[in-house]
């Protein structure tokens, strides 16, 4: 029997896939983009293009006959865009594959979520899983929170739901690629005397924790998990370090949050009414894990799926940038 991998052709789902297929178990990859879909194959995996936006059976491919089990980790992730993107790609193509799944009557069904559900522009240190949600703040956010309420909603496809932040190493490119190129250009801002702080993760952490969640026991099922690499570092320190390894000095400047956030929302409103509406230079989302300090409490997962983080910021950045690559 197989074990499905969304989003294959991103970042999280090709590392997934590598890890299922370098321990022996057999795993197809569904993705969209077709050069990374063929690189993919070039390497030997087994991959299924396919738009979860359309619905999933055995006519697409026969090989999703044998499928078992399923890792979803295709989104759309980005901090601004129009919301119908986001219900296609977040909450239609998830009930898609729950509808699959159901069909299959498969035997565990691992969703990648994000801790953006419960982001609030405010600190929020040890948050765990249980705590209240505040309002969305933005469509990705309030997208992926649906997507959690209909896999949850469906214990006989056995789900766990997976909440890794800020995910980076090699072949990322987004968050430390995002950072990087915003320093190229600019000064960072520099808000509340530089109180922010987050709680990375590196890749192999995340594929770890997915592979916990697939053998995870029954009483783990229909629960939410925490994932990240347990450090909270200084944002500061984050964007210097990772700066450096590309060969840059991050340039920083202190500003005022408030007139900041304003000015951030002007922007995004100005974007909506733009032809495309692309994204702004700034978001406030954006200006958010500037400003605050955040963490996850990663008691739960320890307890239940017996996984915790084993890759410090220092060895990611080295992982991440060997041989001298940039992120």
């Amino acid at each position: 029997m197989a074990v499905l991998v969304t989003g294959a052709s991103g970042f999280l789902g090709s590392h997934v896939l590598e890890r299922l297929a370098s321990s022996g178990t057999l795993a197809l990859g569904l993705g969209r983009d077709e050069a990374r879909c063929a690189a993919l194959e070039a390497l030997g995996h087994r991959i299924i293009r396919h738009d979860l936006a359309q619905p999933l059976d055995g006519a697409v491919d026969p090989r999703l006959g044998r499928v078992e089990r399923i890792i979803h980790c295709a989104a759309l992730s980005a901090p601004f865009g129009r919301l119908a993107d986001f219900e296609v790609a977040n909450v239609t193509a998830t009930r898609n594959l729950v509808d699959f799944a159901k069909l299959r009557g498969v035997s565990r069904f691992v969703h990648i979520s994000s801790p953006s559900v419960c982001f609030a522009f405010r600190d929020q240190l040890g948050l765990a899983e249980d705590a209240a949600l505040p309002d969305p703040v933005n469509h990705y956010a309030r997208t992926k929170r649906e997507a959690e309420k209909i896999v949850l909603g469906q214990p006989a496809i056995h789900p766990l739901v997976l909440r890794p932040r800020g995910i980076y190493g090699k072949g990322d490119r987004a968050l430390l690629p995002r950072l990087i190129k915003a320093a190229r250009s600019r000064p960072l801002p520099l808000f509340r005397n530089g109180r922010a702080a987050i709680d990375l993760t590196h890749v192999d952490d995340v594929v770890d924790a997915v592979m916990a969640a697939l053998l995870a026991p029954s009483e783990a099922e229909c629960r939410v998990f925490n994932v990240s690499g347990g450090e909270v570092l200084p944002v500061r320190r984050i964007a210097d370090e990772a700066c450096a390894r590309a060969g840059l000095r991050a340039r920083w400047r202190p500003m005022p949050l408030v007139p900041a956030m304003l000015a951030a929302g002007v922007m995004e409103a100005v974007a909506l009414r733009l032809p495309g509406r692309p994204e702004p230079p700034v978001t406030r989302y954006g200006l958010g894990l500037f400003a605050y300090a955040q963490s996850l409490d990663l008691s739960k997962a320890k307890r239940m799926l017996g996984w915790a983080p084993k890759i410090s910021f220092e060895q990611g950045l080295d992982r991440t940038f060997a041989g001298g690559a940039s992120a």
